[in-house]
């Protein structure tokens, strides 16, 4: 099943929850230098839709724990759906990245944590295709999972689940955000 990004779902405040390492692919990350020896960063994320197909937007705050920096990026479609912007709201974020990274990701969206955890692996195997009853069908919203995909082979990749609409601050800035970016499409 690929529906639901779980933005609903009832969860602790903190990010405790979900915590799981995330490969590209079945063997070790081996582009990426020991984790001592490159930067650790937390990537918050979030999608949001009004209307699923409507107006949507995605957001991320990209925080570097050891200076304090963080920027926080936003944008949005006309006509898109709640899953595509989680996607993207977390491609956005890894492609700012300019080396090879330890990257927390932080986001209430089951979808993405499914999909990267378990789903894609399975779908790589399968060409890209996952199984409908007896049948094959292209993976939904194939173009950002590639991409996905690409960008995770590049870093080395935990996730954190948070969960949605329960008062996280990083959460709810990127909720924010994002209605905000769709709200220029109504």
């Amino acid at each position: 099943m690929e529906s639901g990004d779980g933005a609903n779902e009832a969860g602790t405040r903190n990010r405790a929850a979900t915590r799981n390492r995330v490969s590209a692919s079945p063997r070790p990350n081996v582009s990426a230098p020991c984790s001592s020896s490159i930067p650790e960063v937390q990537l918050f994320t979030d999608g949001a839709c009004s209307g699923n197909p409507g107006p949507g937007g995605w957001a991320f705050i990209l925080r570097h724990p050891a200076s304090g920096k963080q920027i926080e990026r936003s944008g949005g479609e006309a006509e898109t759906t709640n899953n595509r912007m989680e996607l993207t709201s977390v491609v956005r974020g890894l492609e700012s990245l300019k080396r090879a990274t330890h990257v927390e990701i932080l986001t209430d969206s089951e979808y993405v944590r499914k999909g990267l955890s378990e789903w894609m692996p399975k779908w790589k195997a399968n060409g890209w295709r996952r199984r409908e009853g007896k049948q094959f069908k292209e993976v939904k919203n194939v173009d950002l999972w590639r991409r996905l995909d690409e960008l995770v082979a590049k870093h080395q990749v935990t996730y954190t689940r948070v969960a949605g609409h329960s008062g996280h601050p990083e959460n709810d800035r990127c909720d924010e955000l994002a209605v905000a970016a769709y709200q220029k499409y109504r």
